[in-house]
């Protein structure tokens, strides 16, 4: 498996989002859990741009994909307590 050329910051600030590590598990917990039959992209929370952006990216299996998919996997876990 190859390391990503990105980090988890990185896309969200790359979708306009707050970056810093708590402020990611703050929109992490506050969107999970996204059900297993609703596509990241289709996601109700996205503006448009940053659907399209993750859409875009899982089918071009661009360079921000496995952090798309990361996001996806920890969007659809039990949010974790205490947040």
């Amino acid at each position: 498996m190859n390391t990503p050329l990105h980090h988890f910051s990185e896309l969200f600030a790359q979708l306009g989002l707050p970056a810093e590590e708590q402020e990611i598990r703050q929109f992490i917990a506050a969107h999970t859990p996204l059900a297993e039959n609703i596509a990241l992209a289709d996601a109700p929370f996205w503006t448009k741009a940053q659907a399209a952006f993750l859409r875009e990216e899982i089918l071009k299996d661009a360079d921000w994909a496995e952090l798309v998919d990361q996001l996806s996997v920890a969007l659809r876990a039990a949010p974790p307590k205490g947040l």
